[in-house]
């Protein structure tokens, strides 16, 4: 199973989640389970806006390449334009996990290396994935959101009923 961590802080945040689930969907695989959407705190540059956050569960035969070669392209589609590392951004589109394999090439390293690091990334990853087990560290989503030491807020919003 890919997961994918969705992210955007500039414009309709959650337009452009709803638009990046569908080009995924599209150009990746189907996407069989989606987080609920998490509002948080920005992470690395903290002067900007607070992210909407999601997690997606996809099914792909893309190889991993292939996988961030669309994420890219999806970002691109939606506007995203590379500033600063982990400035503000209309949409960011990041590989967590590829399966359980370990990837570490100059384009690509996979389990997303801050993975394990960001409330933000783990507390929508639990919602779907809460017995994954981390190939590298070993341990599971839950487990590593218990010893996550990131304080950062991470707020589900309401689902719109």
């Amino acid at each position: 199973m890919l997961y994918l961590l969705l992210g955007a802080n500039l414009g309709d945040r959650m337009a452009t989640l709803r638009r990046a689930v569908d080009l995924i969907g599209a150009h990746v695989g189907a996407v069989v389970q989606a987080s609920g959407l998490y509002e948080t705190a920005p992470w690395g540059v903290t002067d900007q806006p607070a992210f909407l956050n999601q997690v997606l569960a996809v099914e792909t035969t893309l190889a991993p390449e292939a996988v961030l070669t669309q994420a890219q392209a999806i970002e691109q589609a939606l506007g995203r334009i590379r500033h600063e590392k982990w400035g503000a951004r209309v949409i960011d589109i990041d590989i967590l996990y590829y399966g359980d394999q370990i990837i570490q090439s100059e384009i690509l390293t996979v389990p997303h290396p801050f993975l394990h690091e960001r409330r933000f990334t783990l507390v929508p990853l639990a919602e779907i994935a809460p017995n994954f087990v981390h190939p590298i560290l070993q341990k599971t989503t839950i487990d590593l959101l218990a010893t996550c030491t990131d304080t950062g807020d991470v707020m589900a919003l309401p689902v719109a009923g």
